[in-house]
């Protein structure tokens, strides 16, 4: 893949039949060089079990090459035929409220043998069909794919098994989740209860743990599948998506990315995000971040994000260009909307594509054309670019699982992801680059800082690793709670922060939930007068040792003798506790204290600096505001979108919604 893709997803099957080289003509127009199809379209290919029809697929593969458009197949197994449906309702997943009916997508068993057998014929008849068809540049694995609360008999059986391999011995089964407690306890394989019903958060998060494992066997089983019938130079690459709060909010629960990721050549992601007033940029950073670490810093594909979509995400003039690049500013090579036209029944009737109802041009479609000019023109300055950040965020979906089984207070949402995101958005408003990472190992000595939130629960050699990161000079910010649990959810019985003691060189055994609590420094941490205790608060005490130092107190009457923020020297590194969850602008200070660098803008003013394949470096410039904003370049530098050279020190103006992209000379 050795130039920038611009793309949408296309059904001929909902279209009408002459609107095909209509549509071509207005691609091109627009500067669309890929598109995706046949994902979701299993019962027009296989309309009754063994008659196939190809006529969609056929009539798009011919006409797109033609025109010079590239084709990405996605295999069309997660919305299944009525007929499969009827003839075999054991596919059909079974959730906690029992065997779903069909109707809506992703609604399969994804461990069922049968429904496995039948996706298996419809990925190979598909592939063996197109297979030589010189339009296609790669291919898609299913879509979203997650393991859909499954808890049927073959889930829960196979979950039984794994246990039995794992625990030969059923009594360290019943130690390591600690089974006694309410009379859980396990000594048949066969009295094996429910685990979806289970209140042990020790057994629960192995069950969820197993199930996303599921997802990762699934999507290695469909690439194993491909791979027999791709060309060496395409691709195979999968949309993962994220927890959703009416857009893409945090990471995925239901998926390890990173594990379900080794199968692919290429990573691929869905990002959505708030739009018109609520644009901020941050849902695609995020989400950038975390799909550019699954292939440890390569570049990555969108393959579906709004064009115009809700009517509450309809952009204002501007804003599609300011999320195009804002993508490949974070390392997409590829920005495709879902999707082209906008579906004229059905459950997203709503949703509208680049073009409206009515397949005429509107605003968004000539604004998209002139991206599409603008990534056609500027190709080889921004295809492939590569991040540089000092700075990374841990993340765990172990410790997701086992965190949100022991939510504070009255907390309702995924409150790692809240964690997560107010640790994220605080670094990205204060354009400090991030990395999400997903382990601590030998390529970390890369970051100055790694942050670590709420790492609830994790097994001691992480803990150790994060301890020789620091100690061989690495800065790490520790959240609450991290380092609480092992990796089997039982809440270590050591002086708390468990293993990280030892390079935080703090300890607590009480907390409490914070009221109307404040902060005090006890050092050169400056600190807001109304500086916001949420969530959780650790009474930390500091060792007694000089290499510790006490930066912040609690400011109450009651918990006022305890530490709320230390700092500790360990080997050549430093570690920073943090014993309750900040506000941002704390967050950001504490990170800018250990890396030693502080931004120059704060959002709405949001920089990136990348290298491209040329050794280039670059600056975005993206202003998430409705109102113009300024800024000084700190060297000489080429304008490559609008053209123009700017000197050292020269303020610059970016429009309402704007965005700027700068070269640096070469030596300065």
């Amino acid at each position: 893949m050795s130039q920038l893709y611009y793309g949408v997803a296309y059904y001929d099957e909902y279209m009408p039949e002459e609107r095909l080289e209509n549509d071509i003509s207005m691609m091109l127009d627009a500067g669309i060089n890929v598109v995706r199809i046949a994902e979701s379209t299993w019962s027009t290919l296989e309309p009754q079990e063994g008659e196939y029809n190809f006529w969609h697929i056929d009539r798009v593969l011919d006409a797109m090459h033609r025109s010079g458009i590239h084709v990405i197949i996605g295999t069309p197994t997660y919305a299944i035929p009525a007929w499969l449906a009827s003839k075999h309702p054991e596919v059909m997943v079974t959730t906690a409220s029992g065997q779903q009916k069909y109707g809506r997508r992703q609604i399969m068993d994804i461990v069922s043998p049968v429904f496995l057998r039948y996706a298996e014929n419809i990925i190979r008849v598909l592939l063996e069909h197109v297979q030589h068809h010189p339009a296609i540049i790669g291919y898609q694995l299913d879509n979203e794919t997650k393991h859909y609360d499954n808890v049927g008999p073959q889930m829960r059986q196979q979950f039984i098994r794994s246990l039995q391999q794992r625990y030969p011995d059923i009594r360290q089964m019943n130690q390591d989740f600690g089974l006694d407690y309410w009379s859980n306890r396990i000594d048949n394989w066969q009295d094996f209860p429910p685990p979806e019903s289970t209140i042990n958060a020790s057994l629960g998060s192995a069950f969820a743990a197993f199930q996303r494992q599921k997802v990762t066997d699934y999507l290695a089983w469909q690439s194993g599948i491909v791979a027999e019938y791709k060309q060496p130079e395409q691709f195979i690459t999968h949309n993962f998506d994220f927890e959703w709060r009416g857009y893409s909010y945090g990471i995925q629960p239901r998926v390890d990315h990173f594990a379900a990721a080794e199968a692919l050549t290429i990573a691929g992601v869905d990002i959505y995000h708030p739009s018109q007033q609520q644009l901020t940029g941050r849902e695609i950073a995020f989400g950038g971040a975390v799909t550019r670490g699954l292939k440890q810093g390569a570049n990555y594909l969108v393959l579906e994000t709004q064009a115009q979509g809700f009517a509450q995400w309809t952009p204002f003039p501007g804003q599609l260009r300011l999320q195009a690049f804002s993508h490949i500013a974070s390392g997409a090579k590829m920005v495709a909307y879902w999707h082209w036209h906008s579906i004229h029944n059905s459950f997203e009737t709503y949703w509208k594509g680049l073009l409206s109802h009515d397949f005429s041009a509107n605003p968004t479609y000539l604004e998209a054309k002139t991206i599409g000019a603008d990534f056609a023109r500027l190709s080889d300055t921004l295809d492939s670019l590569r991040q540089e950040n000092e700075v990374a965020i841990l993340i765990s979906n172990q410790a997701m699982e086992a965190f949100n089984w022991f939510k504070p207070g009255d907390a309702q949402t995924n409150v790692y992801n809240d964690i997560f995101r107010r640790f994220y958005d605080a670094l990205y408003d204060a354009n400090i680059g991030v990395d999400i990472i997903n382990d601590v190992d030998q390529r970390s000595a890369r970051y100055r800082v790694i942050v670590v939130p709420a790492l609830y629960a994790a097994d001691d050699a992480l803990l150790n690793r994060i301890n020789r990161y620091i100690e061989a000079g690495g800065q790490a910010l520790i959240g609450f709670k991290s380092g609480f649990s092992d990796q089997h959810v039982k809440v270590r019985s050591e002086r708390q922060p468990g293993v990280l003691n030892q390079s935080c060189r703090v300890s607590y055994s009480q907390f409490v939930l914070p009221q109307q609590v404040g902060l005090y420094s006890c050092s050169d941490l400056q600190l807001d007068p109304d500086e916001p205790v949420d969530l959780w608060m650790e009474l930390l005490t500091a060792d007694d040792d000089a290499r510790v130092q006490v930066l912040a107190r609690y400011q109450h009457p009651a918990w006022g003798e305890y530490a709320a923020i230390t700092e500790a020297e360990y080997g050549a590194g430093k570690a920073l506790y943090l014993g309750f969850l900040a506000g941002k602008p704390l967050i950001t200070r504490l990170v800018e204290r250990l890396s030693g660098k502080t931004a120059a803008q704060q959002f709405p003013l949001i920089t990136r600096q990348v290298v491209n394949k040329a050794g280039n470096r670059l600056m975005f410039c993206f202003n998430y505001s409705a109102t113009a904003a300024r800024l000084s370049l700190p060297q000489a530098a080429e304008e490559v979108l609008q053209g123009g050279s700017v000197n050292a020190g020269e303020e610059v103006c970016l429009a309402p919604w704007g965005v700027h992209i700068y070269q640096f000379t070469p030596g300065d």
